[in-house]
């Protein structure tokens, strides 16, 4: 029978479900219906409303009610119902698995794993139990790797709690985790992650970055013997040659603290200055760049390029302590200091504005400047600045 009723979607099998669906979708009875396709009544009740049998190894297995209402219809990529129908029909006739993955216009693959998937203990494949258990998988929500992994949320939770942003800490998985792509995610994952509230992995607030007033013009008075930024040798430009610095300040409430910051423009490496008492002197300055400068070889002390703020109004007098040569950015033009004023926004994270910045000790500073010089860089193909300012000075 199935021979001679077998059709190009399928089986025998398959068109008298469907069949007996339209039927019953149009108002037919149900004893009606089965009459008219050819079946036992007890079978158009159990397509019909379900039911629950016992398999060879005591399981229970549910078959679902058929479905008359439309529903949202599956992605393609997935077996569908009357697929998984054929495919039985088609075994049922002796069919290779390849011969049945060419009639559904499936790969082999698709068709293997699918019947070694859903075959019971005698070795037959069950399309009903199949589509069940497929329906069932498709309501449950897949639990996140990083909620199931403790070895990856720990290490996640703590890049982030280092004020690692997640692009950062999803190319640092590969590094921690080598070899195993189960741990690798990107940095969506990590986004999501974060704002679930079903999830324990949060990172620490930003503040919201205020709207700049605008301030009337006021007179900062002129330094004196400035070189300007165009006056800088060529090899600053291209950042092929370490050793050449950017300088600025970071101000507390009221400009009465502040912190310096040196950012090496090659390795993008962090110095963090520490004022006496906070206050940003002239005198503080100098020294406190006279100190981080003497610390290094001549070779990676070149240049320091800083704005035209009275803070510096001694830097001829740093260039006669440590040999470093200061260059000036034309007035208004933070972007001539492109390196440190990127390195300042991260550590608005650390140094909030509007507080005060002399609570902040020297070995506080030491211990941020750390953090910030261990953080993959993109911009300098996911090396650490730590790491790049090393190999410069074993090279001096």
């Amino acid at each position: 029978m199935r021979d001679r009723k077998r059709t190009p979607l399928g089986g025998v099998q398959a068109e008298k479900q469907l069949r007996y669906v339209q039927l019953i979708a149009g108002g037919v009875s149900n004893a009606q219906a089965c009459r008219l396709v050819g079946i036992h009544r007890k079978t158009g009740v159990r397509w019909r409303y379900g039911r629950s049998v016992l398999n060879t190894a005591g399981e229970v297995v549910r078959y679902p009610p058929m479905r008359t209402r439309p529903v949202r219809p599956r992605s393609a990529r997935y077996l569908s119902e009357r697929e998984r129908i054929a495919i039985a029909d088609l075994l049922a006739l002796g069919r290779t698995v390849r011969a049945i993955a060419l009639e559904l216009g499936r790969s082999p693959s698709t068709v293997s794993r699918e019947i070694w998937r859903n075959s019971g203990s005698d070795g037959r494949y069950h399309p009903h139990h199949a589509e069940h258990a497929t329906r069932v998988r498709a309501h449950q929500p897949r639990r996140r790797r990083i909620v199931e992994d403790d070895a990856l949320r720990d290490a996640v939770v703590g890049l982030l709690e280092k004020r690692w942003s997640p692009e950062q800490v999803s190319h640092e998985l590969r590094v921690l985790f080598p070899g195993q792509p189960a741990r690798w995610l990107c940095t969506e994952a990590i986004y999501q992650a974060i704002y679930d509230p079903a999830v324990d992995v949060t990172r620490p607030a930003r503040r919201r970055r205020r709207r700049r007033r605008p301030h009337g013009a006021h007179r900062r008075g002129r330094l004196t013997a400035m070189e300007m930024i165009d006056q800088r040798p060529a090899e600053v430009e291209d950042r092929a040659q370490a050793g050449h610095w950017e300088g600025d300040l970071i101000m507390g409430r009221g400009n009465r603290s502040a912190i310096g910051t040196l950012v090496e423009r090659t390795t993008r490496f962090l110095i963090l200055l520490h004022m006496p008492d906070g206050v940003p002197t002239a005198i503080g300055v100098r020294e406190a760049i006279n100190n981080a400068f003497a610390a290094l070889p001549d070779a990676l002390a070149r240049t320091l390029t800083w704005d035209q703020g009275k803070e510096l109004a001694l830097h001829q007098q740093i260039t006669a302590a440590t040999g470093t040569k200061v260059f000036f950015c034309a007035a208004h033009s933070p972007w001539q200091r492109g390196s440190n004023e990127n390195t300042n926004g991260l550590l608005r994270d650390y140094f909030p504005k509007g507080t005060d910045l002399s609570v902040h000790s020297s070995e506080r500073l030491a211990q941020i400047a750390r953090e910030v010089n261990e953080r993959p860089r993109k911009t300098q193909a996911w090396n650490r600045p730590a790491d790049l300012f090393n190999r410069a000075l074993a090279a001096a």
